[in-house]
């Protein structure tokens, strides 16, 4: 392992999107960065599908089989909403991100140029303008009525002065072997954009800590049934919803799997840390999951980057 910068101070954001609209989202996001820069943070990370929300409990009409008109206009509307990775709008957050010199992480739903499909989709930005895309590898349940599967940009890493960094999308990290091809790539922060307020996500942040001998950055959003648009076709589904539909949970778990941040629950914040990077290769004495800990004559994983 090369030898890593001693700390990294990072700013983990839980907030609400501005739900169906990518415009608001973005302002709210440069205006997040701005203030994380300001109190000396150096990694921002964003929730998952930041940009323009997580539609959680709409169905877009979709039944087996069928789906209606008024589910399909919302749906449009969603699209609408999601942006491009090359677009004006993730230019002006890697402009912010350069303007500040900051690393930033931020969830979006991604609008594929060539197609009508959408994916969930993370994006990483270096303080020089550098970004590297990850698409969701497979959407989680009744998701894929939303989002299709990633047919590119599965494992991306970043180089940075705390070593590499990668991320995989909330229940990616229940994919045993995606985690093994970031620990592949010698991660020390892996980033986890989710929407997961259960209880027993909180066990899985530390076991994948532990497991990578890595930081886990566990940052979830929270929104209200209030927050979403009064004008959307779904109001019955969305009054079925509870006050709090998104409670957060997030936290910042170090490499023994102990917590470096307290667990933010039911209220927007920003949960600031200073991260002992060195705590990566002292961790790594007794288990090293690709290197001593290994046996690659036995185990071994093929990836397929392309």
């Amino acid at each position: 392992m090369r030898d890593l910068t001693d700390t990294c101070k990072i700013a983990v954001v839980q907030a609400a999107p501005v739900m169906f609209d990518k415009d608001g989202c973005v302002e709210k996001v440069l205006r997040y960065i701005d203030a994380c820069a300001d109190n000396g943070a150096e990694l921002i990370v964003f929730p998952e599908l930041f940009i323009p929300c997580y539609p959680f409990g709409l169905t877009f009409g979709f039944r087996v089989g069928s789906r209606n008109q008024a589910g399909r206009e919302d749906w449009k509307r969603y699209y609408d909403n999601s942006i491009l990775a090359d677009g004006p709008e993730m230019r002006r957050i890697i402009d912010r991100a350069m303007e500040r010199q900051v690393y930033v992480s931020v969830g979006y739903s991604e609008r594929e140029a060539l197609n009508g499909t959408l994916y969930n989709s993370n994006m990483l930005i270096a303080p020089d303008g550098t970004a590297f895309n990850h698409r969701k590898l497979k959407p989680t349940g009744s998701e894929r009525v939303v989002w299709g599967d990633a047919d590119r940009d599965y494992f991306p890493v970043m180089d940075t002065p705390w070593g590499p960094i990668g991320s995989l999308i909330c229940w990616e990290s229940y994919m045993p072997l995606a985690r093994v091809a970031l620990y592949q790539k010698g991660i020390t922060i892996y980033i986890s954009p989710n929407t997961n307020d259960n209880p027993e996500w909180q066990d899985t942040i530390r076991h994948i800590a532990i497991e990578g001998h890595c930081f886990f950055v566990n940052c979830d959003m929270v929104f209200t049934r209030a927050q979403y648009p009064k004008d959307l076709n779904a109001q019955d589904e969305i009054a079925k919803l509870p006050d709090i539909a998104c409670r957060g949970g997030s936290n910042v778990i170090d490499p023994f799997g102990h917590p470096v941040t307290e667990t933010l629950w039911d209220e927007e914040g920003v949960l600031y840390a200073e991260l002992d990077m060195q705590k990566v290769p002292a961790s790594r004495m007794e288990c090293d999951a690709c290197g001593h800990y290994s046996r690659p004559d036995v185990l071994k994983l093929t990836v397929c980057e392309d």
